[in-house]
């Protein structure tokens, strides 16, 4: 059990036995901008019975905003997600299993992220897939500490990565003592001329995203030819959906492919839990953080399921591992895998087919209303424009009309974002509330 200081000066001498002057000091990490300095009274007060608590948490439930049509992406993205998978992902079964350390007795556990494992690899193009990590993020940093060897200790990574993406690279960079290299872009896509120049002999990795944060699918080819000029690793950061319609990392040469599954069948959640995926050629696989299940067979010849390569995970040789993490997002990964295996290759085709047909609609109306395109590119379904008037009044006309549009970002700018579930009517219905906003419009 843990220890609750009970009196004025016991909480004293913990804050002193830790360094800290008060209560804030330990919040000093989180930003200001979304730490809360109020106090919990409006809250709740002590003592409230089980139907109080439920009708004040519903009062709080009510402040979020849900919006009728959604125009934003940068990283989460609103897809249809067909019933049987909350349906088959929340039975009781998966929602109480935990991390199977008794492999032996967690069969169906092992089976279910086995199957996903294999999902991963099929959509990637790559031999070997780890049964998750945390979010997108920490799988593009984590590739990057694949890759990293005593006299490798750089990594070049694209300026045209998720703004997210890049502050946890930066992070875990900065905690193994590794050299953070950013590629400049250039027309909204990484400068390969620059590239050639920064990746020698010292580069571990190349970590490049495509589409990349302004939507463009960046050419992985000549990226992998230039990691592989100095003998460094290509790490491909993708969007899972594109995969059924484009080139997959295996086809165009990386080595790693890493990524957020929140696309495949799990909800925006206000922000999660989310799901990383990776995958790498089979060379790498003994790198894999987290954990990796196999199929075998039993003493009877049986199809079974384990834990494979244990002996190189973080929580059995904790002091020459690559990686702490030693668990995974196994709901998540579940969710996705019935997600996919529910549209079947035919029907991903088909959701990134309508999403890229959908963002291609919404550009040409929008730059009928006079929005510029950014960059030139082929673009999958997100894609920046120029605002010809203030953004921030278009995107709150938006808002007070139920859209949440675009994402803006430097300048006056709008990264805008559209997928299967995008309707017509909603485009349309967009175009008629910015054009009214658009001097002479």
């Amino acid at each position: 059990m843990s220890y609750v200081p009970s009196t004025a000066r016991e909480r004293e001498q913990m804050l002193k036995a830790v360094g800290a002057a008060g209560y804030d000091d330990l919040y000093k990490d989180v930003p200001p901008e979304i730490a809360f300095r109020g106090d919990y009274s409006h809250i709740a007060k002590e003592g409230l019975s089980e139907f109080e608590v439920k009708d004040r948490l519903g009062e709080l439930a009510a402040r979020n905003r849900n919006y009728a049509a959604i125009f934003r992406g940068a990283g989460a993205y609103r897809h249809h997600i067909p019933s049987c998978v909350p349906h088959l992902a929340m039975r009781s079964e998966f929602v109480t299993a935990y991390t199977p350390y008794q492999a032996e007795i967690s069969q169906g556990v092992l089976q279910a992220i086995f199957e996903y494992q294999t999902t991963i690899c099929a959509l990637t193009g790559m031999d070997a897939s780890n049964a998750s990590v945390y979010d997108g993020a920490t799988a593009a940093a984590e590739g990057i500490s694949m890759c990293l060897e005593k006299n490798r200790r750089s990594a070049v990574v694209s300026q045209t990565a998720n703004p997210g993406v890049l502050s946890v690279i930066k992070t875990y960079c900065k905690a193994m003592d590794a050299e953070l290299i950013l590629c400049p872009e250039k027309n909204g896509v990484t400068d390969l001329e620059a590239l050639a120049s920064l990746v020698n002999e010292n580069t571990a990795c190349v970590y490049a995203q495509t589409p990349n944060f302004y939507g463009i699918v960046e050419d992985g080819e000549a990226i992998a030819r230039i990691a592989h000029a100095a003998k460094a690793r290509f790490i491909a950061g993708v969007n899972p959906i594109s995969l059924a319609l484009f080139k997959t990392p295996g086809e165009y040469g990386a080595d790693i492919a890493v990524g957020d599954g929140q696309p495949l069948g799990i909800p925006l959640s206000f922000g999660g839990p989310y799901l990383g995926f990776m995958s790498c050629r089979k060379d790498m696989v003994r790198k894999l953080p987290g954990r990796i299940i196999g199929q075998t067979v039993d003493k009877e010849g049986k199809r079974a399921f384990v834990l494979t390569l244990q002996a190189r995970e973080q929580h059995i040789r904790r002091e020459k591992a690559l990686s702490n993490i030693c668990t995974n997002q196994a709901l998540c990964a579940l969710a996705a895998t019935v997600y996919c295996a529910a549209l079947g290759p035919q029907g991903l085709y088909e959701v990134a087919c309508q999403s890229m047909a959908n963002a291609a609609y919404l550009k040409e109306q929008l730059e009928a209303a006079g929005f510029a395109p950014a960059f030139p590119g082929v673009v999958f379904h997100e894609f920046v424009t120029q605002c010809p008037t203030d953004s921030a009044k278009v995107l709150a006309a938006l808002d007070s009309n139920g859209i949440l549009g675009g994402l803006p970002i430097d300048g006056n700018r709008i990264l805008w974002c559209a997928t299967e579930v995008n309707t017509k009517d909603q485009i349309d219905h967009l175009i008629r509330i910015v054009r009214s906003v658009i001097p002479h419009a």
